[in-house]
């Protein structure tokens, strides 16, 4: 067990240490902002890196030319990744990528590569985690959709979930805006230009989505302790009065508050993970990532919010970085289901599931 550990924490710290060559922890926001509002809005070459480096396949069983690695280890990438604010959609690459090779599908190796992105469109409604019961029916929320070389449709059929591959060239496809510079999309299938790849992946889509919310809190995390940084550093240098403000006693006791609740939502991202490793599954898996997911959305934008209210009137300008997280923050806390949606998935769970 501890030789085991012991593999893990050197893995994590070595997934930390080769996000910092692509995504570095203080944010390359010169090229943030350069890809802000524009189309597809993230570096193509890029997100090839993140694949060469095995970032898409990190959870994707070596059998099915991943790392084989857990979500521990992919928790780690989410929250550095974030924290360097990078655009590319590495998060709903990875779920295309799980669906990709539990269907066995011959789209998968360029996926892990970074070469090719389908995004996985398995959303109808705001806020829901259901998978539409209709082929047809618009699928929205589909980040970076413009950078898309086409999209994995789940579809309901009985008691079973097909999977369907839909082209991007030719498909009814609207973007909009995000405030954070980049854009999601809104497609509305053509039944007769899909392909089915897939017979059955509803178990696996089930999982594959509980691990993207959960990487989406280690994304939130990310996010937050950057722009915890970031205050800091600004506290420990902005004079007022004749003295560094950071001395003062009121905003010392905010800066705790914030660094108790980064703390929390540590504890609560890494449990979830290492209960999700450790095999949970159904309710068990369930109540482990909402609780996270809960958790750090709410911690995640009282830090963010603070962090802009703690620089004072610099924070509130586009041009400082500070606010870049709260954007990002923003765009990120509802993917995936939001606090109130995972808030009453867990209250809803047996109370032997959420020990």
């Amino acid at each position: 067990m501890s030789q085991a550990l012991d593999d893990r924490s050197e893995s994590i710290r070595m997934i930390r240490d080769s996000a910092g060559a692509v995504a570095p922890r203080g944010g390359d926001t010169k090229r943030v902002r350069a890809l802000r509002f524009q189309n597809p809005g993230y570096d193509k070459a890029v997100l090839a890196q993140m694949g060469e480096l095995g970032w898409i396949g990190l959870a994707v069983p070596e059998a099915a030319g991943g790392a084989g690695l857990g979500m521990s280890e992919a928790v780690a990438l989410a929250e550095e990744v974030a924290g360097g604010l990078a655009p590319e959609p590495l998060i709903p690459a990875m779920l295309s990528a799980r669906l990709l090779a539990a269907a066995e599908a011959p789209q998968l190796g360029a996926v892990l590569a970074g070469t090719s992105l389908l995004l996985t469109a398995w959303q109808e409604k705001a806020d829901s985690l259901a998978v539409p019961a209709t082929p047809d029916g618009p699928r929205s929320f589909l980040p970076m959709a413009g950078g898309a070389e086409g999209f994995l449709v789940p579809v309901r059929e009985g008691n079973r979930i097909a999977l369907h591959l839909h082209p991007a060239e030719g498909a009814d496809l609207v973007l909009e805006k995000t405030m954070d510079g980049g854009h999601v999309g809104t497609l509305r299938p053509n039944a007769a230009r899909m392909t089915r790849i897939g017979d059955d992946i509803g178990a696996v889509l089930e999982q594959a989505l509980d691990e993207a919310a959960l990487l989406t809190a280690g994304a939130m995390l990310g996010l937050m302790e950057r722009a915890f940084d970031l205050t800091l550093g600004y506290l420990r240098t902005r004079q007022q009065f004749g003295r560094v403000i950071g001395t003062f006693q009121a905003l010392q006791h905010r800066a705790a508050d914030l660094k108790i609740h980064i703390a929390l939502t540590r504890a609560a991202v890494e449990s979830a993970a290492a209960a999700l490793d450790s095999g949970a599954a159904g309710a068990a898996r369930q109540a482990a990532v909402s609780k996270a997911k809960h958790r750090a959305v709410e911690s995640g934008m009282f830090v963010l919010r603070q962090s802009i209210q703690l620089h004072g009137g610099i924070g509130y300008t586009d041009e400082y970085d500070v606010g870049l997280y709260l954007r990002r923050g923003m765009v990120l806390m509802n993917q995936f289901g939001s606090a109130t949606l995972h808030r009453r998935r867990f209250m809803a769970l047996e109370p032997e599931d959420v020990e």
